[in-house]
């Protein structure tokens, strides 16, 4: 594993290769980190960026984060997912192991080497697009680890889209596989959360392609009378939005973080 002082993002950054044993690989991550003076024992958010993009898109996205994780005592994690991995395991291709790379490997790597506070009271995960899926599934999928998770124009429903963004390489195709499919989705994996497991937020631009499959999935948290945070917004898919969005989602973190 190695680490390299981070210049090309303001801020208090690194720059790091976290190895995944598991994919036989070097997975570079960026680390937004407090300012010396905001003390140890960090809480920290898990950012995951949207499908073709990299670990860069939330610090070149969002570079006040720089600011917000001085001044709120937060340790951002921004890692690379793959172009379009979707943040799950793929039962067909055994290279694609995002989701036990994010859970046994990269988050035992950053408690270890930053000062944490290592457990799920203050430890959250986000993410836009591609990334608001994969937060929202490993978030309740591992309810151990993250005791709050979000996602900004998140594809939680990929299942309308069964010929976009390389899904079905991984899972196969929607057609014969749809058992699959329906596992794998935030859709369908909400079925066995009960209110108070997470603290749950999520927003989605009015103009977002991305907006039907997020309102369905408000209706039935209301339905199952889970509580959580929903907000559409004006604004479609973009970085402009993300921008913006990302600002309000890590308040709702701090608040949660503080009340730990």
């Amino acid at each position: 594993m190695l680490l390299f002082a981070g210049k090309v993002f303001a801020g208090q950054t690194d720059t790091i290769l976290v190895h995944s044993a598991t994919m036989n690989k070097d997975i570079r991550c960026v680390v937004i980190k407090p300012g010396a003076a905001s003390g140890a024992h960090w809480s920290s958010v898990y950012l995951l960026h949207g499908h073709g993009g990299s670990y860069a898109q939330w610090p070149s996205t969002a570079p006040q984060l720089a600011q917000e994780a001085t001044t709120l005592g937060i340790l951002f994690i921004c890692p690379d997912g793959g172009y379009d991995s979707w943040y799950f395991d793929s039962p067909i291709d055994s290279a694609v192991r995002y989701e036990t790379f994010m859970i046994n490997e990269l988050i035992p790597y950053i408690d270890t080497h930053y000062p944490t506070a290592a457990d799920r009271g203050h430890r959250a995960i986000t993410g836009l697009s591609m990334g608001g899926h994969g937060a929202l599934y490993l978030a309740i999928r591992h309810k151990n680890l993250f005791g709050a998770a979000g996602a900004t124009s998140g594809g939680v429903d990929f299942r309308p889209f069964p010929d976009n963004w390389g899904i079905k390489k991984d899972l196969g195709d929607y057609s014969t596989h749809k058992a699959i499919w329906d596992e794998h989705t935030v859709m369908q994996s909400v079925d066995g959360l009960h209110n108070g497991e997470l603290k749950l937020i999520f927003d989605c631009g009015v103009d977002d392609f991305f907006l039907p499959v997020n309102r369905a999935l408000h209706q039935k948290l209301v339905e199952k009378k889970i509580d959580h945070d929903y907000t559409e917004r004006p604004g479609g898919h973009s970085g402009a939005y993300w921008h913006n969005s990302i600002d309000y989602q890590v308040l709702f973190f701090q608040k949660y973080f503080s009340g730990n």
